[in-house]
């Protein structure tokens, strides 16, 4: 019989590609090279369902290059505090690709993957089996609704 470790319960994990859409924009029109577009894939990314959206260390937006959009107060388990909004990070995982907004953290935390981007790419969490599922996009069983 395998024994989990607690600690591990309830967990997923999962690698993405983030990518600087601005980039993207500018290799499309001509302005940059292809290769010039940056981007980082990181691994052992902690899907939360404690948090809204993307989150990443600011060494990565600063490599990623992606331009500052707001400051806004956040809620933490330490309380209330002040966070950095930046714009245009393009996410691709498990074959779907999305641009959200993503939140700055704190002392070089590691990335979160928050519910609002899972929802908007039709990917939900397996707890049980501690993986993501990728919901159809096909047929009556799609999760894109128009009610």
């Amino acid at each position: 019989m395998q024994i989990q470790d607690k600690s591990q319960m309830g967990k997923v994990l999962t690698s993405l590609t983030v990518i600087n859409r601005a980039d993207q924009i500018r290799a499309k029109d001509g302005t940059i090279s292809p290769e010039q577009v940056r981007s980082v894939t990181l691994e052992n990314v902690l899907v939360d369902t404690g948090a809204t959206t993307l989150c990443l260390p600011g060494d990565v937006i600063a490599k990623l290059g992606l331009e500052l959009l707001k400051e806004v107060d956040v809620a933490t388990a330490m309380g209330i505090g002040q966070a950095r909004i930046f714009r245009d990070a393009t996410i691709s995982l498990c074959g779907r690709e999305g641009t959200f907004e993503c939140l700055e953290l704190p002392g070089g935390r590691d990335a979160l993957l928050g519910v609002i981007p899972l929802e908007a790419l039709g990917i939900e969490l397996d707890l049980k089996n501690q993986k993501l599922k990728v919901l159809p996009t096909s047929s009556v069983d799609t999760y894109l609704t128009i009610l």
